[in-house]
């Protein structure tokens, strides 16, 4: 299990608020903690050294840049050979459209999330791509139809 960095409420709220507004300025944030700017800036600087702040991005909104089909794969392995394990994923690693990969417990070993444009599209990487792969058996995938939730802000 990993260490867990001990936070306290304003760093809790400090947290919420930089998940959601990874933009705000010092100064704002510090008002709306209730904290000095100085004190706040000393505290992100000890969660970004902790680890527990990651790098600062902005979100794009996929259907406006042509890539509103989201498809989660199931993926299933030939063998669980620690060099094709190796070689799909670092084959996972190398396509963008491939959002997130996670290892997987149970009947399937791996899950991916892919956006792409269409269906074509998805399917130019599943056939070309995916299942060519010499690690992978097989595969089973599921189109989203609609986005019902979706968040990138961790509970603390």
């Amino acid at each position: 299990m990993m260490n867990t960095f001990n936070l306290d409420p304003v760093d809790r709220k400090i947290l919420r608020i930089l998940q959601e507004q990874a933009d705000i300025s010092h100064a704002a944030l510090a008002e709306a903690v209730g904290a000095s700017p100085a004190s706040c800036w000393r505290r992100i600087k000890a969660l970004d050294t902790a680890g527990v702040l990651g790098k600062a991005v902005r979100l794009v909104n996929p259907d406006l840049v042509g890539r509103g089909l989201n498809v989660f794969c199931h993926v299933r392995m030939k063998s669980h050979d620690p060099v094709a394990r190796r070689s799909f994923e670092h084959f996972v690693e190398s396509h963008e459209e491939v959002l997130e990969c996670y290892s997987m417990s149970g009947e399937w070993d791996y899950l991916l999330r892919v956006v792409v444009a269409d269906v074509a599209d998805y399917e130019r990487l599943l056939m070309h791509g995916i299942l060519t792969h010499d690690a992978v058996a097989n595969s089973s995938s599921h189109f989203a139809l609609k986005s019902v939730k979706y968040s990138t802000a961790v509970p603390v």
